[in-house]
């Protein structure tokens, strides 16, 4: 390899300030991955929703301080992937969808940096046309016609080795300690709304697919293992079950919890709040004896070694990086992809 490689980590960003609240949640929900409706009518809904959002983002936000806190946790991500590469050539960049800093930005930063190859390394494990691809089209949107250097994408990687010891070890740590009655393990992920399933996206495959080898590397069949879905939001049916009610199942039936997040890889919101707080608070209302949350794998030296596992991957093949051996696990008529017209089917 000759020349500089930039490695671009992409995220979904949060605010960094309260009066960034609104603004952030205007750009979430004017991006066409989430809200699919023609620009005029996504532009008004978009308004219209992060105003009436804004107020309960605020008493989120507050408890952590009235910021998000992904930006830095993602920043860490980057200086400790930077380290493990442990080559000078390589510089990682973070580019968030919703918030600062921003494709436009980051990919001037890039320009400026005159790299030979670009990676491009989606934080988001598995695969969806609401973040993966929204990320990855708005970053070539950000770069045509400024950025010339060859470019890598990743597409997705839910069974990656080192995401998948990472998030078993972490979940081990609880076991090893726990006492009392055996847990049921909650394997909870971020929904969408079950239409863009339906449409093609592999995001729910995926998830289990990680649940299933995060299951294999514990050695646990003793345990129940149950994947389920939090964070929906809106009138629409989103994919389950649904984390809250397999909460409320389990303080019916008296079982104790342990709550791994396994599409999250940094501590924000909806684990520091939604998992560490209302949902705790919703375990012990329903009834449940013991409550544990997993962390996330942030910088746990395992998932940062497979992150430069596939950037090595990446920087050997003009092709986009699938996971495992190379061959496809999203549906051949999956069209949310930007990088499906070159994937092997």
């Amino acid at each position: 390899m000759t020349g500089r490689v930039a490695v671009v980590l992409f995220n979904l960003g949060g605010p960094d300030r309260p009066e960034a609240i609104r603004p952030f949640l205007f750009n979430l929900f004017n991006d066409p991955a989430i809200i699919r409706r023609p620009r005029p009518l996504r532009w008004a809904l978009a308004r219209l929703i992060s105003r009436r959002r804004a107020p309960e983002a605020r008493r989120i936000y507050q408890r952590l301080g009235g910021r998000s806190p992904l930006r830095e946790q993602t920043e860490a991500q980057a200086r400790a992937l930077e380290r493990e590469l442990g080559d000078p050539r390589f510089r990682t960049f973070v580019s968030m969808r919703y918030w600062h800093p921003m494709a436009d930005a980051v990919a001037d930063e890039v320009v400026r940096f005159d790299p030979a190859r670009v990676v491009l390394l989606p934080l988001y494990p598995q695969f969806s046309s609401t973040t993966t691809a929204s990320s990855l089209r708005d970053w070539a949107r950000a770069a045509r016609g400024k950025l010339e250097a060859a470019t890598t994408g990743i597409c997705c990687y839910p069974e990656e080795p080192g995401f998948v010891e990472a998030a078993a070890r972490h979940i081990s740590e609880i076991l090893e300690d726990w006492e009392g009655p055996e847990p049921r393990i909650l394997y909870s992920a971020h929904g969408v709304p079950k239409a863009f399933v339906e449409a093609g996206d592999p995001y729910r495959a995926q998830v289990e697919r990680s649940a299933a080898a995060i299951r294999r590397t514990l050695r646990r069949e003793d345990l129940e293992h149950v994947v389920c879905y939090q964070s929906r939001v809106g009138p629409l049916e989103w994919i389950g079950p649904y984390t809250d009610g397999e909460i409320a199942r389990a303080g019916a039936e008296g079982k104790p919890l342990i709550v791994a997040p396994i599409a999250f890889v940094s501590e924000h919101s909806e684990t520091l709040v939604e998992l560490d707080e209302e949902y705790r608070d919703l375990a012990r209302a329903s009834g449940v004896p013991a409550y544990r949350r997993a962390a996330t794998v942030g910088t746990d030296p395992a998932f940062i070694s497979g992150l430069a596992g596939l950037v090595g991957r990446a920087l050997a093949s003009s092709e986009p990086v699938m996971p495992g051996s190379g061959g496809r696990i999203c549906g051949k008529d999956d069209g949310d992809c930007p990088l499906a017209a070159r994937c092997a089917a």
